[in-house]
C-alpha cells in the first residue's frame, strides 16, 4: 500500500466547508465522516479531514490557530495541466473562497492560491519538469 497523507484542520462551519471542497473537486469518504468531521478525498493518497472546532480540539492540548488572521501553513496540490489548475482555483473562488495571491508563473511552474472560509491556504499548481531551468 502506498503511503497516504491525512491533513487535519478545524473549520467553523462543516457543511459550508464540505460544499467548498466538493466544488474544488474533492469527494467525500462517508466511512470517515460524521456530524463532526468530513473526510475529503483529493486522490488515492491525499485526504483532508475537516473537523468542527470541538472535534479538532479533542486531538490537541494547544489552542486552535486563527487561520483567518494568521498563517498556519500552506497546503499545495498538484494538477495535470494549467487548465485544471484554473478550473480548481476558479471553482474554489466561485464557492466563496478568496484568491489571496495573484497567479505566480515561474515558467516551468504556475501557481494559484485560494483560501477557504477559515483562511486555510491552498496552492494549486501545475509543473512541467521539461521546462525546469538547468544549471
Amino acid at each position: 500500500m502506498a503511503s497516504q497523507i491525512f491533513i487535519n484542520f478545524a473549520v467553523k462551519d462543516l457543511n459550508k466547508s464540505k460544499a467548498f471542497y466538493e466544488a474544488m473537486g474533492f469527494t467525500i469518504n462517508p466511512n470517515f465522516s460524521d456530524e463532526s468531521a468530513t473526510c475529503l478525498v483529493w486522490s488515492e493518497t491525499i485526504f483532508v479531514m475537516a473537523m468542527t472546532h470541538e472535534r479538532f480540539a479533542s486531538f490537541t492540548s494547544k489552542p486552535i490557530a486563527d487561520t483567518e488572521n494568521n498563517i498556519a501553513g500552506i497546503l499545495a496540490l498538484t494538477v495535470d495541466s494549467i487548465d485544471k489548475m484554473n478550473e480548481v482555483a476558479d471553482a474554489g473562488l466561485a464557492a466563496g473562497g478568496k484568491e489571496s495571491k495573484a497567479l505566480i508563473d515561474h515558467g516551468f511552474m504556475q501557481v494559484r492560491t485560494v483560501e477557504d472560509f477559515d483562511g486555510h491556504t491552498w496552492e494549486i499548481f501545475y509543473m512541467d519538469m521539461s521546462k525546469m531551468p538547468q544549471d
